[in-house]
């Protein structure tokens, strides 16, 4: 039989009613005459409340029974989901990452997949069972001791269970019903988009869109697994939602694909440093190493041999960076005046695929945000991407006129 994988957000198995609900759902395909794979999150809030009891009895935790308590979460869905299905008559197990196995590395609370192997499942499959029922989110390290996979890990492993059954598709259902040209949110006129390449989809996570985990996508290229983004609450049709695939499956599309923005940005500037040789790799080698994640980098002009350097990184690591470079200054490595951070900035970003291919989307973007009064602080560029750091409170009117500029309104 072909393998169908489900996920299931945590909005979509929050009570019991939405349990029979997402598990309907599942009925449907089992009757199309597929094995369906279910990959099920906490309900909803669960994984929070957990991880407030574990800091609440352990502020300094150990990190493995960090991962036994919050990983309980989606036991218990999975044991929910599976009962519901046996009270529909349909032959369903709930399996833990450990009795899959799903094999990961060591690190405790974001662990990686290093292989799921198939026999077990496939097994119970053989004997007549139609649905396996997994707990998202964890698996089992080589110690043998629980792992988890970090926050939105769900999505990664239903993924990661996709290419390892190598299944037909991977259904994604959350609370959305697709993937959006930008937040509706935020644009009134945002278009639900029926298909989206893997690398505009990649862009978009890693940029602030939250329908899908940046590990997932990234996965999902990698191993050429078609996503479907769906709703949970909606009816649905073969054409539901949003399906995220190759570039050679896009007939037609518009240059620019979505609009993405950061509100959680920070802009900082490392004032008057060397300018000499190896500086910015001594500046980006401290920041790594003190686990601040830079995006943006510009370098200003030097005089008298003195330089400014300025970078992007989310708002909660302005810390992170702080102790970086005060440390790296008390080591002699980096010699600066000051770091000022500018936390009233946000990003936002233009992505499409159709830019490989054209001429004069950046032109047209900064004339865009020109004629509105809005200015660019700092400009980053890829193949198919776009961003710009802006004073925070132009930022919806910023999205809203390059919506508008590049018609996204309209299909293609």
């Amino acid at each position: 039989m072909p393998v169908l994988v489900m996920k299931f957000g945590g909005t979509s198995v929050a009570t019991l009613d939405r349990i029979r609900r997402a598990a309907k759902r599942v009925g449907v395909e089992v009757s199309k005459g597929y094995d369906v794979i279910v990959i099920v999150s906490a309900m909803s809030g669960k994984t929070n409340e957990l991880v407030g009891w574990v800091n609440e009895t352990s502020p300094l935790y150990d990190a493995r029974e960090y991962d036994a308590v919050v990983s309980s979460g989606e036991n218990v869905t999975a044991g929910l989901m599976a009962l519901t299905l046996q009270e529909m008559e349909i032959p369903a197990r709930s399996w833990q990452g450990w009795q899959v196995p799903v094999k990961t590395t060591s690190a405790h609370s974001s662990a990686r997949i290093e292989d799921i192997p198939p026999a077990n499942i496939m097994a119970k499959f053989g004997e007549g069972m139609k649905v396996a029922v997994v707990a998202g989110f964890q698996g089992v390290s080589p110690e043998g001791r629980i792992t988890t996979l970090g926050r939105g890990g769900s999505d990664t492993t239903a993924v990661a269970f996709a290419a390892a059954f190598e299944a037909e598709r991977c259904d994604i259902y959350t609370d959305v019903d697709g993937v959006y040209t930008t937040d509706p949110r935020v644009s009134a006129k945002a278009r639900k988009l029926d298909k989206i390449a893997f690398e505009e989809m990649l862009e978009l996570a890693s940029l602030g869109a939250k329908v899908l985990q940046t590990r997932s996508v990234e996965l999902a290229m990698r191993y050429k697994v078609k996503l479907r983004v769906l709703s949970s609450f909606e009816e649905q049709s073969d054409e539901a939602g949003t399906l995220v695939c190759d570039e050679e499956e896009i007939m037609e599309s518009n240059v620019v694909s979505g609009i993405a923005f950061s509100r959680d940005e920070a802009k900082m500037t490392l004032v008057s440093v060397a300018d000499r040789p190896g500086i910015a790799a001594a500046i980006f080698t401290a920041l790594s190493e003190g686990g601040v994640n830079v995006d943006m980098i510009v370098q200003n002009i030097a005089e008298e041999g003195r330089t400014d350097m300025t970078w992007s990184c989310p708002v909660d690591q302005i810390k992170r960076a702080e102790k970086a470079m005060d440390a790296a200054k008390d080591t002699g490595d980096i010699n600066f005046h000051e770091l000022i951070a500018d936390t009233d900035v946000a990003k936002v970003s233009v992505v499409g695929i159709g830019m490989r291919s054209h001429t004069g989307v950046a032109a047209k973007m900064f004339q865009v945000l020109s004629n509105e009064g809005i200015n660019i602080k700092v400009i980053t560029t890829s193949e198919i991407k776009i961003s710009v750091l802006i004073d925070r409170k132009y930022m919806e009117l910023a999205v809203q006129a390059l919506h508008d500029a590049f018609e996204l309104d309209k299909a293609a």
